[in-house]
């Protein structure tokens, strides 16, 4: 039993330390000059990473608030149905979020871990332009780029 409970306060302390933001100048852009993954460009992607995570949070709290508010008493049925077609867009919107709220999470838990940067099917480094553009990448852009022609080949017509 005492395990179970240091377990969970592990859990605890290990998801409070996951959303601290990290001390790095708001200034610092990684370079292909320094250490691939040093401190400072973990702590630069933390960062990013949270950023992301705390606006797509932010917008799902406003389309909830507007969801809320808002009531479909349109008398017009066309009326009606564009509202119903508005509502049901923001939420499969908003679903897609949820996911990459999930993916944005897991490449938080990677940086705590120390695989965040690095190919999952290789282990190679990602690469600092890839992990700009796209901060959640697990895979490098060969193995990407391999992954989606299997996936063309294999895919049902």
């Amino acid at each position: 039993m005492s395990q179970k409970k240091s377990n969970k306060s592990k859990s605890k302390l290990s998801r409070s330390l996951l959303f601290k933001r990290a001390k790095v100048s708001s200034s610092y852009q990684p370079t292909e000059d320094e250490p691939f993954m040093s401190a400072k460009q973990k702590a630069y992607f933390k960062n990013k990473l949270l950023d992301w995570r705390d606006e797509l949070l932010q917008e799902t709290t406003q389309t909830l608030a507007s969801l809320q508010e808002t009531t479909n008493t349109a008398p017009d049925l066309t009326d009606r149905a564009t509202v119903e077609s508005e509502r049901s867009l923001e939420l499969r919107t908003r679903d897609r979020e949820r996911k990459l709220v999930t993916k944005i999470d897991q490449a938080l838990m990677r940086i705590e871990e120390g695989t965040y940067g690095y190919c999952e099917e290789t282990d190679e480094p990602i690469g600092l332009k890839r992990l700009q553009a796209r901060p959640i990448a697990t895979l490098s852009l060969e193995a990407q780029e391999r992954h989606e022609r299997r996936e063309r080949v294999y895919r049902d017509d």
